[in-house]
């Protein structure tokens, strides 16, 4: 049998139980191993430098003092702290450390302290990063480097050394070298390590990560149709919609300027995304991004919905995932129009007020082409729920106000060209498909407002393109 003792002079337990190890040193094989100061503790002939942390490290030590038991060389007991009858029981010597209290807790690791799990595990091999290094000359900026290979889209980026990444990987449980998927339009093989490169270029925090898989995920599901999303020449880009207890924990704004700029896991997680599309998949703008004007979304588009009401349902609930659950939602959208309805008293006037904007989608004369976002003021939310109208009436509300006769919609009505195929005349045309409406709630107090984000042309196919929820692992 042989004993291990990690400990550390800057800890008042392990400063208490020194004497205790000496007399363990007297009848049994005993090795300690010291994080800050090869010389304590003094009652100890032969203690083993640990400053490196390498011995902390291979045996996940996460507090000191640690008492360890090895038959063969595996690991059979271990104690942590002073606890009486836990080194009695280890040692077998009787009446230890009778001088003492029968408790006291110990202190934190040197090895678990910020960021230094990362840099162990990178310098003794437990993590191994499979992307190019790329070095860098002394006085040159990284960050302008990023700017000459491409790696930007526009915006500086946060360089991504191993330790950056290495903190980001321990934002998952996922392997590092597990395969994502293909990323368009190269159809690139991806894996959680390169994600997680460019959520550090992104500027996400480790906790973020989860939410960044899930969106790459569900952006990566065929029914989402990425590739044609970037070759299109409409404006749009990916929409991400976070729902669930995650938002809270990462701190995402679902309330005042939402879809604005002032949070970081909001502008972070979108971008993070587009990163990945652009240094991944080759998604460059100019290139296989054709886009004729694009809109600011494309750097990023991402917020939570506000789900403060228990009597809500939220987005991610009405499309099929259970209650409580995290989820992403990505949506092919544009940017924001305002719907300024402050005149409204009932729920039925202000439905009819939002139909109204919501008709300029795409074009007031098409139906079924463009899908669109309502984002639900709180004002707006209020008066609706006021009048008892939940989710299920609003949507029902917004399909009924939004129909028109066919005869006003076909090419060439009102004298416009633009127009549905004049064999729908005689039909009443729905505005948006099916499903292609989402109501989420979100913004601030303080006016009769809500926002609509129009989405993409191709959504008149919803056979081959569809809004898609994913659950985050």
């Amino acid at each position: 049998m042989k004993l291990i003792a990690v400990v550390k002079r800057d800890c008042e337990t392990c400063v208490m139980v020194a004497p205790v190890l000496a007399t363990i040193a007297k009848t049994h094989r005993l090795e300690v191993f010291s994080q800050d100061d090869p010389s304590f503790p003094e009652t100890i002939d032969d203690v083993t430098d640990d400053r490196a942390l390498e011995t902390s490290f291979a045996f996940d030590i996460e507090t000191v003092p640690t008492l360890i038991c090895l038959e063969d060389d595996v690991e059979t007991a271990r104690t942590v702290g002073w606890s009486r009858d836990d080194w009695v029981g280890i040692t077998g010597v009787q009446d230890l450390g009778a001088d003492l209290p029968e408790f006291r807790p110990g202190c934190g690791s040197k090895s678990v302290e910020p960021g230094v799990p990362e840099q162990l595990a990178l310098k003794y091999g437990a993590l191994t990063l499979e992307s190019r290094p790329i070095e860098v000359e002394p006085g040159t900026d990284p960050i302008e480097i990023a700017y000459d290979r491409g790696w930007t889209d526009g915006l500086p980026v946060v360089p991504p050394t191993d330790q950056r990444v290495a903190l980001m990987l321990a934002g998952t449980t996922r392997r590092a070298d597990e395969i994502i998927g293909e990323i368009p339009p190269n159809l690139v093989s991806c894996t959680v390590e390169k994600v997680a490169v460019n959520a550090v270029m992104a500027g996400c925090r480790p906790e973020y990560f989860p939410v960044v898989l899930g969106v790459v995920e569900a952006a990566l599901k065929p029914q989402f149709s990425m590739h044609g999303l970037l070759a299109t020449l409409w404006f749009s880009g990916p929409v991400v919609i976070v729902n669930g207890p995650v938002s809270k924990r990462i701190g995402m704004n679902s309330g005042g300027n939402a879809l604005g700029q002032g949070n970081r896991a909001n502008a972070t997680i979108g971008r993070a995304l587009q990163l990945v599309i652009r240094n991944v998949g080759g998604g460059i703008p100019g290139e296989i991004d054709r886009s004729i004007l694009g809109n600011p979304g494309k750097y990023t588009f991402c917020f939570a919905e506000d789900e403060s009401d228990p009597r809500w349902t939220p987005l991610n609930v009405a499309r099929g995932s259970k209650p409580g659950a995290s989820s992403v939602t990505l949506f092919h959208g544009d940017g924001v129009q305002g719907v300024m309805a402050w005149s409204a008293r009932n729920a039925d006037e202000l439905c009819r007020s939002i139909a109204s904007s919501l008709t300029a989608v795409g074009n007031p004369k098409l139906a079924g082409w463009c899908g669109a976002i309502l984002v639900l003021g709180p004002d707006h939310y209020e008066m609706f729920d006021e009048c008892g109208w939940g989710r299920r009436e609003i949507e029902d509300g917004l399909r009924e106000a939004l129909r028109r006769p066919g005869v006003e919609l076909v090419e060439g009505a009102n004298g416009i060209a633009e127009g549905i195929d004049p064999s729908l005349k005689n039909e009443m045309m729905d505005k948006f498909n099916d499903g292609y409406l989402l109501v989420v709630r979100a913004g601030g107090r303080g006016g009769g407002m809500s926002g609509i984000i129009g989405g993409w042309t191709a959504h008149r196919r919803p056979d081959d393109v569809q809004i898609v929820t994913v659950d985050i692992s």
